[in-house]
């Protein structure tokens, strides 16, 4: 196994981890995914706890953020589920996603038991009808039942995920379900514009109905923004929100991490890297990857080279999402910036410089990428 000398050993402090399996293939998915297969979980389970070993020399002693994806991690079978999360280095956020069907007293014991300190639940709607149009199989008494469960068990970090912009949801529905949510008390909110990407099915079926809408959604954005921050969240990345709470830190810090730049690694098929001056992405098939790493071999994977231009362009792509000041002018940056823009986008409100730093105004975040693409033309 080669060792890029670009990245020192012990360098990085966000880990990634990926867990494809799924009961369901939704219609508006396309992230690497396989439906049932549970006579694989455990060969699978094996796969990407050699990959961690053969990467485990990358990860700092103190590793700060390990985030467990898919697919939908808690459908992974008890036992391998058991086997990965026992083998993750030590850290202080170890963040899980979980589909409420797949939660039970069981489950939500297990992920304590191994130290997951922040569960994300894909609530998506709590109308049944929107439910249906995005083929979910919990039901909204499935999720609040989740919910629940997860208290029980101890969890003090929840995060909800809903989408808007559903075929056929009206502002009532988007109200009712932004209702539904803060009812349930959670730490964290992730609220997404729903973007069904060429090639689903759900482009196939509701991609006339999607763009007939479009026109919409930023009153549908503003509509999420306000109900929550009066509710006292803070908006602190364009689609995610947390409760501001004096004792501890409730922003989800492995995507936090990101955000601002930081490498990371990841492992599982189909997980992406960014390490110094490269970007991996090892190859969907879980049985490519399955077979590579039984040989003693690394996962297929792709390796795209990261100039110190394209570095800077994807930190202010992501750090313009935050509500926090981003730096622009330290030695060693490349400038991308359009500095006319920037001043022309200073004078319409759109963009502040606080302490010489860049950050969009409210306005500015919503109207979020056309903004960012501006500056960065």
């Amino acid at each position: 196994m080669s060792r890029p000398t670009e990245i020192d050993q012990g360098a990085i402090r966000h880990l990634y981890v990926h867990l494809p399996f799924c009961v369901h293939r939704c219609g508006y998915c396309d992230f690497v995914t396989a439906v049932g297969r549970q006579d694989e979980h455990g060969a699978y389970a094996g796969a990407l706890l050699a990959e961690l070993e053969r990467e485990r020399w990358r990860l700092a002693s103190a590793v700060e953020t390990v985030f467990v994806g898919g697919g939908t991690p808690t459908f992974t079978e008890p036992d391998a589920l058991r086997r990965v999360l026992a083998a993750l280095p030590e850290t202080s956020e170890l963040a899980i996603e979980a589909n409420p069907e797949t939660v039970t007293p069981a489950l939500a014991a297990l992920l304590h038991e191994h130290g997951v300190t922040r569960v994300s639940l894909g609530a998506q709607s709590f109308r049944p009808r929107l439910l249906e149009v995005l083929e979910r199989v919990a039901g909204p008494d499935d999720v609040r039942r989740a919910a629940h469960t997860l208290r029980n068990a101890g969890f003090d970090n929840i995060s909800l995920d809903l989408v808007y912009g559903i075929p056929g949801q009206s502002a009532a529905d988007l109200d009712a379900d932004l209702a539904d949510a803060l009812a349930l008390e959670p730490e964290h909110l992730s609220c997404y514009e729903l973007e069904a990407k060429p090639g689903t099915r759900f482009t196939h079926a509701h991609g006339e109905e999607l763009a007939s809408q479009e026109e919409a959604m930023e009153s549908y954005a503003e509509r999420v923004v306000e109900t929550l921050t009066d509710a006292g969240y803070r908006w602190y990345e364009t689609a995610n929100f947390c409760r501001p709470d004096s004792g501890r830190e409730l922003r989800a810090q492995h995507n936090l991490a990101i955000w601002r730049g930081a490498d990371y690694l990841g492992v599982g098929v189909g997980a992406v890297s960014t390490l110094g001056g490269e970007r991996r992405r090892n190859l969907p098939s879980v049985g490519r990857y399955t077979a590579a790493l039984g040989a003693g071999e690394d996962p297929p994977r792709e390796v795209e080279r990261l100039d110190a231009e394209t570095r800077e362009v994807e930190r202010l792509m992501l750090g313009l999402r935050l509500d926090e000041p981003l730096a622009v002018d330290a030695d060693g940056r490349a400038d991308v910036l359009d500095r006319d823009a920037l001043a022309r986008l200073v004078e319409r409100g759109l963009v502040e410089r606080p302490d010489g730093g860049v950050r969009l105004t409210p306005r500015g975040r919503l109207l979020g990428g056309a903004v960012t693409a501006e500056l960065l033309a």
